[in-house]
């Protein structure tokens, strides 16, 4: 829900509800003070009527009696003079708050509140009937809050006389007001309600998310990451704030995570080339040493620690050029020039590199072609020849057989070449089959400096046949050889570009 729905509902809630929920308690208690009114005073009377004429109402209250009072006077007069009738009447009269008063001439015959009727005497209106006496007639008086109800006869001997019907609206108006404050006692019960469902509303959909936010940034700048966002079941603005900051929590969690392991990974890179430098510079270092002291003493010496030297050296140089490569795959800036390149023409230079470089220490090289003469791939041809250099050398310095044997085939399927390099060395440990092509990674954890390696060989390897959108993977039995198989996409399309340029590199 968004924010402009969701303040749209908070204005029609806060409008509407009390409204509706006011206009049902008012109709409520209006119909239940009816009922009372009914009750009391044997009124019928609807709520519009209690609303809007009160005095009309509690006036009609004593109507009945009126009635009566007008029908004795004009046929059983005489009744009038009975105290014993007059008090039965005033009874009736006084749980309607009013009382009865007779008066004769200028005196008062009855009275049935005599310290009201003192009050009031002097406001109790003329006799008004004719010879016979019979009028009557209702009075409000305003200020003392009275309504008179008057009856004019005669007496049995012939003088003016008056029934008054007195009702005391004063005495009402407290129930009235206790009706009011009861309306308004409801209505501010109605808005208290309304209010609490509406900031419980607001806060669980938009304070309570937010607050979360507020902590999870605290945490953040405190440096914890390792928590979750409780992300709303909703579809608003807050909830996509929610999923945002979770979003942006669990990179900066894998940005911590890679930059710690990238810094493992350069001190594991510094403590392996240190540790695999030490091995030629040592041998340098000893051999050097023998034929400045003369220890190489005949031709066929001289000719062997020069070129242990030289060896070494190239040892080094290979692992200096590793360490540069390495830097340019952490910053994705290996530089590449791809071309479309004739697979055997290229891989047939490769072959006889490698087999003029193999035989001169003493390996069987074996190299089988079976794909068609154009089949062309889109590589980088000095890219590449680094995945081959570096998967021969690999074969070459785990190799224990002392008739080292390497393989290079070349097959294709309906879409891919798929180039297998196999070698007859130690092989790799099935449970470490799986992480060799990780930075680092090497299955000789003992490091045994005979045979050495930074472990970023094979990550070099992966990295350049997955920027050429190929596929590595490597299979191995232990004791038997390794077999490293690369497959690169099939272009369909026009002739050799690598093989018009002539070589491999």
């Amino acid at each position: 829900m968004t924010f402009r729905t969701r303040l749209t509902i908070a204005f029609l809630v806060i409008v509407l509800i009390p409204i509706i929920l006011f206009g049902a308690t008012i109709a409520v208690m209006t119909s239940y003070e009816s009922h009372m009114i009914r009750k009391e005073f044997g009124i019928d009377v609807d709520t519009l009527g209690i609303a809007t004429n009160g005095v009309q109402l509690f006036a009609s209250s004593t109507d009945n009696i009126y009635g009566e009072l007008r029908e004795t006077a004009n046929e059983r007069s005489t009744e009038l003079e009975d105290p014993a009738f007059l008090e039965v009447i005033n009874g009736r009269l006084e749980r309607l708050s009013s009382f009865l008063i007779i008066r004769k001439g200028n005196d008062i015959y009855y009275s049935g509140d005599a310290a009201k009727t003192t009050e009031i005497r002097e406001l109790l209106p003329q006799y008004e009937g004719d010879n016979n006496g019979i009028n009557s007639r209702e009075t409000y008086i305003r200020e003392k809050k009275l309504i008179i109800k008057q009856v004019d006869f005669r007496f049995s001997d012939h003088s003016k006389g008056t029934a008054f019907i007195v009702t005391l609206i004063s005495e009402l108006i407290p129930d009235i007001r206790s009706s009011i404050m009861k309306i308004g006692l409801a209505l501010v019960f109605i808005l208290m309600i309304t209010g609490v469902a509406l900031v419980s509303w607001i806060y669980t959909g938009i304070v309570s998310p937010i607050r979360e936010i507020s902590m999870a940034s605290q945490k953040i700048q405190e440096g914890i990451l390792d928590f979750e966002v409780n992300i709303p079941n909703a579809d608003d603005e807050v909830a996509s704030l929610c999923r945002n900051f979770e979003e942006m929590r669990r990179r900066l969690k894998d940005s911590a995570e890679q930059k710690i392991e990238t810094e493992n990974e350069n001190r594991a890179l510094i403590t392996n080339i240190s540790h695999d430098l030490k091995t030629p510079v040592t041998s340098i270092k000893g051999y050097a040493e023998g034929l400045l002291d003369g220890v190489a003493d005949t031709p066929e010496k001289r000719e062997k620690y020069l070129r242990t030297i030289f060896n070494k050296a190239n040892d080094l140089d290979r692992l200096i050029n590793e360490l540069t490569f390495y830097a340019g795959i952490d910053t994705d800036r290996i530089p590449y020039n791809f071309a479309k390149v004739n697979a055997t023409d290229y891989f047939n230079d490769c072959a006889e590199e490698l087999k003029t470089e193999l035989e001169s220490r003493s390996y069987t090289f074996v190299y089988t072609n079976t794909i068609s003469p154009e089949l062309i791939v889109i590589a980088d041809p000095v890219q590449f020849k680094k995945v081959i250099n570096n998967i021969v050398g690999n074969s070459i310095k785990y190799m224990d057989k002392k008739k080292g044997k390497i393989a290079i085939f070349l097959k294709e399927s309906e879409s891919e070449l798929i180039v297998s390099l196999k070698d007859n060395g130690a092989g790799i440990d099935e449970k470490s089959l799986p992480y060799i092509f990780d930075r680092f990674y090497r299955e000789d954890a003992s490091r045994n400096s005979a045979k050495g390696g930074s472990g970023i060989g094979l990550s070099i390897v992966k990295k350049i046949v997955d920027d050429h959108g190929g596929r590595v993977w490597a299979t191995s039995r232990k004791g038997e050889g390794t077999t490293i198989n690369i497959a690169l996409a099939k272009y369909e399309g026009a002739n050799n570009e690598y093989g018009s340029t002539g070589g491999a590199g």
